[in-house]
């Protein structure tokens, strides 16, 4: 089969000779010519088949000629040049970076194009005077490179990015630094006149750079132990602050009475040392959203229709927002539907597998409600809306209070689940040898209470966790599996229970199984069969049609569809109907075969040669690659269930693929899976919720653990805490026992740093804790933890990678 040079798809159809190569459309010909006549055809030296097939736009983009609407796309508007930033979801290699930097060279009008190829988007300021938004939105889907544009784009949002933890790491880094310096000399007593004569000065310069290290750098642990105790929870935070304030008020007391130089080294160190673990933890993917609502999916504009008695029918782009109740809409084919309405005219074969996760079309009459969120696939439209877009049926799904619950705070990590027992431990050890020394020789009991709190302050426990899983985080990301946040790790490994979507979950989106049940079809039905298919635009004929492909393409002398029944043609004398079975059973009133219940439930498509039944075409769903494998792993330790919006059409398929006792529900809406994970929880387990659309967000949202499966991350996701490339959906096991691996590395890191505390504590409790010993100690133990974690993780990482290059 021939490929084409373009995008490197087969020419299905046709193949297109031009200039000595091969095309499988005119698009991709028509691309091929623009970039060579632009002098742009080292496009195709970058990459092999780098091109994207440019897809059908007439009339698509029609909306940018609405002043209102290009005003909110705009980021920048002088009245002769505008900056815009579109999201490219097509972008994937260094060939598609350099002609998106070479616009151009392409248009005259762009001065400059900038791509981000990791947002996978392209920031272009342009001259207003010689070309439009629309023209630029154009050229780019000639090029294959059409830019996704919807509702969440009018919603101007300035992309706030919180330096403070940055700044406030690096005035603790920096007196650090300094009063280390400072220190330096009296670690081992040196006796030199300057020193000497300098030695308040070098005290007290000391004391001036820990002020705002301690009351900047450090004031969120004051902050977080306040209201830890507040609420009744002693968290880490409050045995850290303690230390932090004993630390300043020990150091500066020491060099007011003069005492010594204090312990300002140990206390900025500290201080460095636990906010570089909160930095190395906050990995984000910025260019991947985990808060997307229907906003992200839903089209910023739609056209209607206006009626004047004098100049008739007229269309306009209208907002989405602007439609109200009783506006008349034009819905073409390919288009959703962004608001409740009656259909009016037009044939509608309506998918609503991204809402409900039911996976076949439905055919809606004249007079039929539509809701929002179904896609149109057949032909053209007029429907009357009932309900604005912010009463439609879709938007309804974000108004479960759900969606405004944080989950924040209701999980309790590791970390904090030891600070209770290790703070009253380091209390009760302080006041214990206290009183000890009260009765043994009291001048040392202020200096042994303050040393026990000094030298157990828990640094070294706070930076096991953020490094662990900072690490882990960074592991999964380059495993394709995106989470929201490190603390999401803890919480896989306490699932118990992991619920599982189907359509679009466990199947993938891009292939079925056919298989034919009936009488065989002569090589005349074929050809015949394979033409007729080719005629129509129904999803299903599509997806038959490109098994069928190979055989002889003939002209027909009749063809006809009817919307939600079938198809029949006739060519040569010889007519074939293919569509439903009541469609093709009326064709003959000889036949006596009845469809089973069974057949009834799965998508079918039946064929009837001169009025004669043949049989049908069953699809079902492909599913993906290790999905027994999966859940026959996970079986062993957890409760699984699929929980799917679809009909049990498969039902029995899914029991022979999964392991026995699996849990099948079925028919179940976006609010019932909600409803069943809350229930869930209410009996005491903790669950993890995969899926995949928007009839799984309130799922997502109040699951312990929601885990999005996108075949392509960068256009759509509903709000979840992860994100998993559906590439890697067989590796999905391994990710789970990841996280059990993360939480025991963080606890040996605890033992580590146990030691530390016990080793320390021998010196405190008898009063012989000096600057120099615990200036050697605290950062020891944290930095042996920072390499513990490290090179355990790192070792968890390159097994990893074994086992799946072992798997390939």
């Amino acid at each position: 089969m021939t490929n084409c040079f373009h995008c490197g798809d087969p020419c299905l159809d046709t193949v297109i000779e031009h200039k000595e190569k091969s095309f499988c459309c005119h698009g991709c010909k028509t691309v091929f010519d623009i970039l060579q006549d632009s002098d742009l055809g080292y496009y195709y030296d970058l990459d092999t088949n780098p091109g994207i097939s440019p897809q059908e736009i007439e009339g698509k983009f029609d909306f940018l000629d609405n002043p209102a609407i290009v005003e909110k796309l705009l980021e920048f508007d002088n009245n002769t040049t505008q900056v815009v930033s579109f999201l490219i979801p097509s972008i994937h290699c260094s060939s598609c970076i350099w002609v998106l930097e070479n616009l151009n060279k392409l248009n005259k009008a762009v001065k400059t194009s900038q791509v981000n190829f990791p947002e996978k988007t392209v920031r272009i300021t342009f001259s207003s005077e010689n070309t439009t938004l629309k023209e630029l939105v154009l050229l780019l889907s000639r090029i294959g490179y059409e830019p996704y544009i919807s509702l969440e784009n009018s919603e101007k949002k300035e992309k706030h990015i919180d330096r403070s933890l940055i700044y406030k790491l690096g005035v603790a880094g920096f007196a650090f630094g300094n009063v280390m310096f400072l220190s330096f000399p009296e670690y081992f007593e040196v006796k030199e006149f300057w020193l000497d004569q300098f030695k308040n000065m070098f005290r007290w310069l000391m004391f001036a750079f820990s002020v705002p290290v301690v009351f900047y750098s450090g004031r969120d642990y004051f902050t977080s132990a306040y209201k830890g105790l507040r609420s009744g929870i002693l968290n880490i935070d409050v045995p850290i602050a303690i230390g932090i304030a004993v630390l300043f008020i020990r150091s500066t007391m020491e060099i007011i009475m003069d005492w010594g130089t204090g312990f300002f080294d140990s206390l900025t160190g500290l201080i460095f040392f636990l906010l570089l673990g909160k930095y190395f933890q906050q990995k984000t993917y910025s260019y991947l959203s985990f808060e997307r609502d229907y906003k992200s999916y839903f089209p910023i504009a739609v056209t209607r229709l206006l009626r004047n008695k004098k100049s008739g029918v007229r269309e306009e782009q209208a907002e989405v927002y602007n439609i109200q109740k009783g506006d008349r809409l034009l819905i073409r084919n390919n288009e959703l539907l962004p608001v409740d309405a009656i259909l009016i005219k037009g044939n509608a074969l309506i998918d609503y597998s991204f809402v409900t996760g039911e996976a076949e079309p439905i055919t809606k009459q004249s007079g039929d409600k539509l809701y929002a969120g179904g896609k149109q696939q057949n032909g053209v439209l007029e429907v009357e809306v009932l309900k604005p877009v912010e009463q439609s049926y879709l938007t309804q799904l974000w108004s479960n209070e759900v969606f405004s619950k944080d989950k924040t705070g209701v999980f309790q990590s590791l970390t904090d689940s030891i600070s209770k027992r290790f703070t009253v431990a380091v209390l009760s050890i302080a006041f214990l040898s206290t009183l000890f020394w009260m009765v043994v020789d009291p001048s040392k009991a202020f200096n042994v209470f303050t040393a026990v709190l000094i030298v157990a302050c828990p640094c070294a426990i706070a930076l096991a966790a953020p490094f662990t899983l900072g690490n882990m985080l960074r592991i999964f990301g380059s495993n394709k599996f995106y989470l929201k946040e490190a603390s999401i790790i803890e919480q896989m490994a306490k699932v118990d229970t992991i619920i599982f979507d189907k359509t679009g979950t466990l199947t993938t989106n891009r292939k079925n199984t056919i298989t034919y049940d009936g009488i065989e079809l002569t090589q005349i039905e074929r050809e015949l069969l394979t033409s007729t298919l080719r005629a129509s635009n129904h999803p299903l004929s599509r997806s038959l049609y490109a098994i069928l492909d190979k055989n002889n393409i003939q002209t027909l002398d009749e063809f006809k569809e009817e919307v939600g029944k079938g198809i029949s043609a006739s060519a040569k004398n010889a007519t074939i109907k293919v569509g439903s079975y009541a469609f093709v059973e009326n064709t003959s009133k000889k036949m006596q075969i009845k469809d089973t219940s069974e057949k009834q439930k799965k998508t079918t498509v039946h064929i009837s040669s001169n009025e004669q039944y043949k049989g049908c075409y069953v699809f079902e769903n492909e599913y993906r690659n290790g999905v027994s494998e999966i859940f026959k792993a996970l079986g062993q330790n957890k409760e699984i269930i699929v929980l799917s919006g679809d009909n049990d059409g498969e039902q029995e398929h899914l029991e022979c693929l999964l392991p026995d006792g699996t849990e099948l529900i079925f028919n179940q809406k976006p609010c019932d899976k909600l409803e069943y994970i809350k229930k869930q929880q209410q009996s005491g387990k903790t669950v993890m919720m995969i899926g995949d659309g928007l009839n799984d967000a309130g799922a997502l949202k109040q699951s312990d653990v929601g885990i999005v499966i996108s075949e392509n991350i960068n256009v759509f996701s509903p709000a979840c805490d992860g994100i998993l490339d559906a590439t890697v959906f067989k590796n999905l096991v391994r990710y789970i026992d990841l996280s059990y691996k993360g939480i025991k590395v963080i606890k040996w890191a605890f033992l580590l740093s146990l030691l530390y505390n016990l080793v320390g504590l021998s010196f405190a409790v008898t009063g012989h804790l000096k600057p120099v010993i615990a200036a050697i100690l605290m950062p020891l133990s944290s930095i042996s933890i920072v390499v513990f974690t490290t090179l355990a993780t790192q070792y968890i990482s390159r097994k990893l990678r074994m086992d799946i290059n072992k798997q390939s």
